[in-house]
């Protein structure tokens, strides 16, 4: 574990664990790099670098006022990235965290990374326009922010259903999954946390993705209820050069946490990692 401070003077958080070839996790909000654990025990476990940051308002990181946009976001990967002098680098973003991965290959290359993996990813833009109509109305993240401003506590118990899917017959999401959800949420800003939603539903990623260069696995569950598939998986692969969709049938968007789903994630991500 350690910090970096940013060219602005953010102070950024990460784990770094195990040694090898270095995976690099960027997670998703309103959450930290805490929501990665059970991937970093994973690829530490099995001969790689596990490494992750908790993007700036989030986590332990600083709470600036200022800087809770995704070009930001980016330049403090490309931060950590540098000062932990990682190269060959596996890139894995989940929800807003693939756009962070996205908008990094996009503005600083891919020479330091090898292969990338997005889940659940918001790329490459959820926000409903005439040229994205399968993008969700603004109306929806109108809702987000006024649920958080006026009770974010509450608000992220609530969202912790749809997240992990335990609003679904038959679920057996266990309540320490959407306690943790709630904690991780908790430790966030309220103003990195306001400011990210339009980070993560208006921001255009077509230009990002059409930079990769790079090996990419998308893997996205088809009962994604934050980032529906049809806006994102299925649009992202087909504007990634060497893109491969994975589609986990009946998944939600935490499935990287929930039970069967996790174990298929896990494999496939060691299965990417090694091929």
């Amino acid at each position: 574990m350690g910090t970096l401070t940013t060219t602005d003077d953010t102070e950024i958080y990460y784990k770094d664990c195990g040694t090898g070839q270095p995976v690099v996790f960027s997670h998703g909000w309103p959450l930290s790099a805490d929501a990665w654990d059970d991937q970093l025990f994973l690829v530490a476990s099995h001969g790689f670098r596990a490494v992750a940051h908790d993007r700036r308002g989030h986590g332990r990181s600083s709470q600036p006022w200022h800087g809770n946009d995704m070009d930001t976001y980016a330049d403090d990967l490309a931060q950590l990235m540098e000062t932990l002098d990682l190269r060959d680098a596996v890139l894995v973003g989940h929800s807003t965290g693939g756009g962070e991965v996205a908008r990094y290959i996009g503005r600083h290359g891919s020479d330091r990374v090898a292969k990338a993996v997005l889940l659940g990813a918001v790329p490459p833009l959820m926000l409903k326009t005439e040229a994205n109509p399968e993008g969700l109305p603004i109306e929806v993240f109108d809702e987000i922010r006024a649920g958080v401003a006026a009770d974010r506590s509450q608000f992220y118990k609530d969202l912790s259903a749809s997240f992990y899917g335990a609003n679904r017959p038959g679920s057996t999401v266990s309540q320490g999954v959407r306690d943790a959800f709630w904690l991780w949420s908790m430790q966030m800003g309220l103003k990195g946390a306001y400011d990210c939603i339009k980070q993560f539903s208006e921001t255009d990623f077509t230009e990002d993705l059409k930079r990769f260069d790079v090996p990419t696995l998308i893997i996205h569950g088809d009962d994604d209820q934050i980032v529906p598939i049809v806006a994102a998986g299925q649009k992202s692969v087909t504007l990634v050069k060497d893109a491969t969709l994975k589609v986990y049938p009946g998944a939600p968007h935490g499935l990287s946490a929930v039970g069967k789903y996790k174990e298929d994630f896990n494999a496939d991500l060691l299965a990417f990692l090694n091929s």
